[in-house]
């Protein structure tokens, strides 16, 4: 699809937009221990830990899970048990479960190598398109378009601030013109950075996509109980409800629904009325 030049920004606009945000980059750019590597493989397990979690507490994390299991035959060869035990605290566990899944087909089907393709990419399980995205660019330095929550801060900041309900589809357009192709790497960290800063000295510029959405309290929802129950079977190993119940303030109701739905989705196996984390 052809780019519809009339609805970009004028090309002075542009400039300056590029001009901002290399210079803020130069000034006061960030620094994380997955921007200083020649390894695709640490940069995919970042990205996924990066999904909906904050950086500076994906730091340790990915510290630590680099260290055990630095390519993918290291983690698709440990059990699923301790991969949840080591994501514990992360968030978000289905992403600790794609994340192994990953390595598993990476070793099967790409002959350990993470794939360079997007549509090898997105093959693996847990890799949507921003992430494929992310990895072809931050990975291999592919001058690929993607958007996610600080790139989009940024563009509506710049070019948006009288308009609510702006789509994505308004976004792309200028990503593609803008976009940096000898460095497209260092070009997403800088959108990326300028975006996170954004966020602390104005209101969230989010709050003007149409894809805006406050995320639900955490305490006394369906994803604490679920975290509970996975973080309880991979440590304890198989148990049954009426145990889990016992240990926990959370009702038995809410457990059972949690349950029922890790179940569903295949993160966890029940048998003889014992429930365990699903290989």
């Amino acid at each position: 699809m052809e780019t519809d030049h009339s609805q970009l920004p004028e090309q002075h606009q542009l400039a300056e937009f590029r001009r901002t945000v290399w210079k803020n980059y130069r000034e006061q750019g960030r620094s994380f221990p997955w921007r200083h590597i020649n390894d695709s493989w640490g940069i995919l397990v970042s990205e996924v830990m990066l999904q909906q979690t904050q950086t500076n507490r994906v730091v340790p994390y990915w510290l630590r899970w680099m260290e055990k299991w630095p390519t993918p035959l290291a983690l698709a060869s440990v059990s699923m048990d301790e991969v949840l035990r080591e994501w514990a605290g992360l968030g978000y566990n289905r992403r600790g479960r794609n994340l192994k899944l990953a390595a598993e087909t990476i070793v099967s089907t790409f002959n350990g190598q993470v794939p360079r393709t997007r549509d090898s990419l997105l093959q693996l399980p847990g890799i949507g398109p921003y992430t494929a995205g992310a990895i072809l660019c931050f990975a291999f330095n592919e001058p690929v378009v993607f958007i996610e929550t600080n790139i989009r801060s940024v563009l509506l900041h710049f070019f948006f601030q009288d308009e609510k309900k702006v789509p994505d589809s308004q976004l792309i357009p200028i990503l593609e013109q803008t976009l940096d192709r000898q460095n497209p790497r260092e070009w997403y960290y800088a959108l990326m950075d300028y975006g996170a800063q954004l966020k602390k000295i104005t209101v969230n510029p989010n709050r003007r996509s149409a894809h805006y959405s406050r995320q639900s309290p955490f305490k006394g929802s369906l994803r604490e109980a679920r975290g509970f129950i996975v973080r309880e079977l991979a440590t304890r190993g198989p148990i049954s409800l009426e145990r889990l119940a016992a240990s926990t303030t959370i009702s038995y109701e809410r457990l059972k629904t949690a349950l029922d739905s890790l179940v569903q989705e295949q993160m966890v196996a029940e048998q003889s009325g014992r429930y365990m984390i699903q290989e």
